[in-house]
């Protein structure tokens, strides 16, 4: 078995369903794997929210502090391990450090070491409808969809970490207008259109073209120069990577007050297959996993069918067989960025040895595409 552990993750929201932290699972067959995992990711750790740190099914120990815990991490403490004398062993240690705790799978009545700060505390809400007796801000986990979130608000929980809201939203509808225009004017960079065309469709709403410079002007895309107007974006990035560009402003299109997770799911699963792609294909279709990723979620995002979506949009075919039929070159990488969504490992290394990818190049993927697209909703 490798000595590196592999990742997971999934994002935790408050009460209005905004990004509030991420978290990472770690599953490794012992403490020093998970050690010498985190230890390598130091130089591409996410920085732009708190990273709760799960040990998946691992007792935490005293071992955990060859690890140099970055300043936004928490590390998650078990309730079923507070009796181990290793645990016992760590948490004054951690204490002493200055490296804040969170208590996971608590259970009201579980016994509590004195003198812990748990700032915040999952509870598995299958198990537990109501939050009364927590010691700190309280998490539900294991939610199946938004509706069971609105009713687990209700009851008192303080926000929720998992994938809950990509089930039981409004069934599809209509593509709205303003989406459209987007898809047309996507359409028109993709088939090479003449500027002036483009930048007519553009000038018909400000707030596009503003988006479209701020993200352009990121620190995701590495531009050495600011970038002033369209008519500079073409000259300076051509009409391929405006075309991702501007593919993004789909993903982000949606008004709804509980989308930005949505956001923050397809822009990581973008970035993540374009990362992983990069031993597999050349720049061109490297671009269109990026675009297969991000647009997994653009039914869920937009209000309306896959297919009446992709319909609107001349996308290639190994896009398109992907997002609708799971099937194509570019179907494996998608599964493979949607397993890193799952609480369990055990399928994501199954794929991952698959296609012949060693752990420490989706852990490196999962982590630098998280911080990617949280950059662009800083």
């Amino acid at each position: 078995m490798s000595q590196t552990a592999l990742l997971t993750r999934e994002p935790v929201v408050n009460k209005s369903r905004a990004i509030t932290a991420n978290r990472l699972v770690v599953h490794g067959a012992n403490m020093a794997a998970a050690v010498h995992t985190l230890n390598a990711l130091a130089d591409s750790w996410p920085t732009h929210h708190t990273v709760f740190v799960c040990l998946g099914r691992l007792v935490p120990t005293p071992e955990l502090l060859e690890w140099q815990v970055p300043a936004n991490a928490m590390i998650e403490i078990p309730a079923p391990t507070l009796g181990h004398p290793q645990t016992q062993a760590l948490l004054p240690q951690l204490a002493a450090a200055g490296i804040p705790v969170c208590l996971s799978w608590f259970t009201p009545g579980v016994a509590l070491p004195a003198d812990v700060d748990w700032r915040f505390v999952l509870m598995d809400a299958r198990k537990h409808a109501s939050p009364m007796g927590s010691p700190g801000l309280t998490l539900a986990w294991g939610l199946p969809e938004v509706g069971a979130f609105q009713g687990a608000v209700q009851n008192g929980y303080d926000g929720a970490s998992g994938w809950f809201f990509l089930q039981g939203n409004p069934p599809p509808k209509e593509l709205a207008p303003a989406h459209a225009q987007l898809v047309r004017l996507i359409n028109l960079v993709r088939n090479n259109a003449d500027i002036r065309e483009i930048e007519a469709v553009l000038k018909q709403d400000v707030a596009v073209s503003y988006k479209l410079l701020r993200y352009i002007n990121s620190a995701g895309f590495g531009l050495m120069c600011e970038i002033q107007s369209f008519r500079h974006a073409v000259s300076i990035l051509g009409y391929a990577n405006l075309h991702k560009w501007l593919s993004l402003l789909l993903v982000t299109a949606s008004r709804d007050p509980g989308a930005p997770a949505m956001m923050q799911t397809a822009i990581a699963r973008g970035r993540f297959m374009e990362e992983i792609g990069a031993g597999f294909f050349d720049k061109s279709a490297r671009d269109n996993l990026f675009i297969t990723g991000a647009f997994s979620l653009l039914n869920v995002l937009l209000g309306t069918s896959m297919q009446k979506v992709l319909d609107e949009m001349s996308l290639p075919a190994a896009v398109t067989e992907a997002l609708l039929y799971e099937q194509g070159e570019f179907a494996p990488f998608l599964k493979l960025a949607r397993l890193c969504e799952s609480f369990d490992g055990t399928a994501l290394q199954k794929q991952a040895a698959e296609l012949h990818l060693p752990n420490e190049q989706i852990n490196r993927a999962l982590v630098s595409a998280l911080g990617f697209a949280d950059s662009l909703q800083a």
